[in-house]
C-alpha cells in the first residue's frame, strides 16, 4: 500500500512538474527564441546590434544593454532550472535544443569576467599556460545545467576561445567607421565561418584547414588583424593540470618573408638538419616545427617570394606535411596559415610570378584592411578614437582633454584632408611626435614644382620617349606617396619596374 502511495505522489509531483515547464516556456517561449538566435549571431554585427536592443526590452533603461539582457535571461534561466532539475529530456523536443542555447548563453555570461582575468593573466604570464581556478565551478555549473563531463569541457575551451576572439578583435582593430566595422564582423566570421550553429557541429576543431589572405596598404594593421586571428584558435582544456595545453601567446608565429635571402628563407620556415649547407653546425627547428597543433603561422609580405618557395608552401598546404632543408623525413603541420601582402596579387598571377595553384589554396578567406583616409572620410570622429587608442597604450591613459588637444595639433598641422600615405602606423608615429615636440606636419611628400613644370614642358614638347614618360611619372607618383608599392598601383605597373625607373 505505502509503495502505491509512494509511486502516486512521485507521479503527481512528476505531472506538477511537466506542467509547470510547459507554463513556463508557454510565458517565454519566444523570449528564448530570441536569446537563442542572438547567442549565434556575429557581435560585431548590426544585427547582433538590433537584436540586443529588443532583448533589453525597456528594463534596459540608462543602463548597459548587454548587462540588461544578461539579467533578464539569468532570471529566467534560474526559474526554469530549478523546473528540469538538470535534466534536459524534460523539455518538449522542439524547445530542447532553443532551451538548451539559452542555457549556454546564460552560462558564458556568468563566466564572462572570468574568462577577462584570465586573458590578461596570460598575457602577462607568456607562454607557460596558466591555472584556471574556475575551472571547477565551470563543470559544475554545467552539470546542474544538464550538460555531460565532456561538454562542460569542450564548452569551457570554445567559451576561451570565444572571448579571446572578441578581444582581440576589439582591441586590435579599433574605430567606429563602417569598412572597419566590417572587417571587424568579416574577423569574426573567419574564426567561426558565418552559421556559428554548424561551426559548433562540426567545424569547431577544424578550422586550422581553413588558410587566410590579408590585403590592404602598409600600416594599414594586417598584422594586427592576423594576430587576432592567430591568439583566437581553439585550445583544448586539460583536467589533469587545470590549465589550457597551450598559451594562446605561443600560438601565434609570424615570420617577415621579405627580410630573408631565398636560402635562410627556407631555413628559417622548413627548418634544416645538421650539415645540410655550409654553417650549418647545428639542427634548427623552423617555424612550420614550433607552431603548435592549434596554432597559427602568419606569413607576412607573401607577395615577396619566389617561386621555388611558393611551390613548397603550396605543398605544406596540399599535404601537411614538410622536410627540412637537407632532410627526407616528413614531419606533421596541423595549424593554421594566414599570409598578407600590400602588392597586387592579381597582377602578379598574370605576370606569373605568382602561382595560381598557391594563390587558391591561400584564400579560402579572403580579408581586406581599409586605409585610414578611407575610414576618415567615412567617419571623421574616428581619428580621436585612433588618437585615445594610441595615448592609452602609450602613457596607461588618455584623458579626453589630453586627446583634444593631440588630435587638435595634428589636424592643424597636417590639414584634414591630410591621405595618411602611412596609415594606422604613421598615425602612432605622429602622436608620438606631437608627444615629444609638439609638432607634426606629415610625411605626405609634394614634387618640386620646377621638375613638375619641366616634365610637363617635356611632355608639351614631345621631346620624350615612352620610358622617359613613364620614368617622369613615377617620380612626380613617387613624390606624392613616398612608396613603390603606391605608385605600381596608380600605374598598374610591377613593383621592381617602378624602382628601376625611380633609380635611373
Amino acid at each position: 500500500m505505502f509503495e502505491i502511495w509512494l509511486t502516486f505522489c512521485v507521479w503527481h509531483l512528476y505531472i506538477k512538474c511537466m506542467n509547470a515547464i510547459k507554463t513556463i516556456l508557454a510565458t517565454e517561449r519566444d523570449f528564448f527564441a530570441k536569446v537563442a538566435r542572438a547567442a549565434f549571431l556575429n557581435p560585431f554585427g548590426e544585427s547582433r546590434d538590433e537584436l540586443d536592443l529588443l532583448l533589453a526590452g525597456t528594463a534596459a533603461g540608462d543602463r548597459d544593454v548587454l548587462a540588461a539582457i544578461i539579467d533578464r535571461v539569468a532570471e529566467r534561466v534560474a526559474v526554469l532550472q530549478r523546473e528540469l532539475r538538470g535534466n534536459l529530456n524534460r523539455l518538449p523536443p522542439p524547445d530542447r535544443e532553443t532551451v538548451r542555447t539559452v542555457f549556454l548563453f546564460d552560462l558564458f555570461h556568468r563566466f564572462l569576467d572570468s574568462f577577462d582575468r584570465l586573458i590578461r593573466e596570460q598575457a602577462a604570464a607568456g607562454d607557460t599556460p596558466c591555472p584556471v581556478p574556475f575551472a571547477g565551478g565551470f563543470m559544475a555549473a554545467f552539470g546542474e545545467a544538464g550538460f555531460s563531463e565532456a561538454e562542460s569541457r569542450r564548452y569551457l575551451a570554445l567559451f576561451y576561445q570565444l572571448r579571446r576572439a572578441f578581444y582581440f578583435i576589439r582591441e586590435g582593430l579599433a574605430g567606429s567607421s563602417p569598412s572597419l566595422r566590417l572587417v571587424r564582423e568579416h574577423l569574426w566570421q573567419t574564426l567561426f565561418t558565418h552559421n556559428m550553429r554548424w561551426f559548433d557541429q562540426y567545424l569547431w576543431d577544424r578550422m586550422e584547414d581553413f588558410s587566410v589572405l590579408i590585403l590592404g596598404e602598409t600600416g594599414t594593421g594586417k598584422g594586427a588583424a592576423a594576430a587576432a586571428i592567430g591568439r583566437s584558435g581553439f585550445i583544448p582544456f586539460d583536467p589533469k593540470s587545470g590549465r589550457f595545453s597551450e598559451s594562446f601567446t605561443r600560438n601565434f608565429l609570424a615570420v617577415n618573408l621579405s627580410q630573408y635571402p631565398e636560402g635562410v628563407l627556407e631555413s628559417e620556415l622548413f627548418g634544416h638538419k645538421k650539415g645540410a649547407f655550409t654553417g650549418a653546425i647545428d639542427h634548427h627547428e623552423g617555424v612550420f616545427s614550433r607552431c603548435t597543433p592549434h596554432g597559427a603561422i602568419f606569413l607576412d609580405e607573401i607577395g615577396e617570394v619566389s617561386l621555388p618557395v611558393q611551390v613548397k608552401l603550396l605543398q605544406v598546404l596540399q599535404e601537411r606535411s614538410f622536410s627540412p632543408v637537407g632532410s627526407y623525413q616528413r614531419l606533421r603541420f596541423s595549424g593554421r596559415v594566414i599570409a598578407a601582402t600590400n602588392r597586387d596579387l592579381n597582377r602578379l598571377r598574370e605576370q606569373g610570378e605568382f602561382r595560381d595553384d598557391f594563390y587558391y589554396r591561400l584564400c579560402s578567406d579572403v580579408i581586406t584592411i581599409p586605409p585610414l583616409r578611407q575610414r576618415l572620410q567615412e567617419r571623421p570622429e574616428e581619428l580621436g578614437e585612433l588618437v585615445a587608442g594610441i595615448l592609452r597604450r602609450l602613457t596607461g591613459t588618455a584623458p579626453e582633454r589630453e586627446v583634444q588637444v593631440l588630435r587638435k595639433a595634428i589636424e592643424r598641422e597636417t590639414g584634414k584632408n591630410y591621405p595618411w600615405p602611412g596609415n594606422v602606423r604613421e598615425l602612432e608615429q605622429a602622436v608620438r611626435r606631437v608627444l615629444v615636440t609638439g609638432h607634426y606636419r606629415g610625411e605626405e611628400k609634394s614634387a618640386p614644382s620646377g621638375a613638375t613644370e619641366q616634365f610637363l614642358a617635356d611632355v608639351a614638347a614631345g621631346g620624350l620617349d615612352a620610358q622617359g614618360l613613364l620614368a617622369g611619372y613615377c617620380r612626380i607618383l613617387y613624390a606624392q606617396c613616398g612608396t613603390y608599392e603606391e605608385v605600381a598601383r596608380r600605374t598598374n605597373l610591377d613593383r621592381r619596374t617602378v624602382k628601376k625607373y625611380l633609380q635611373q
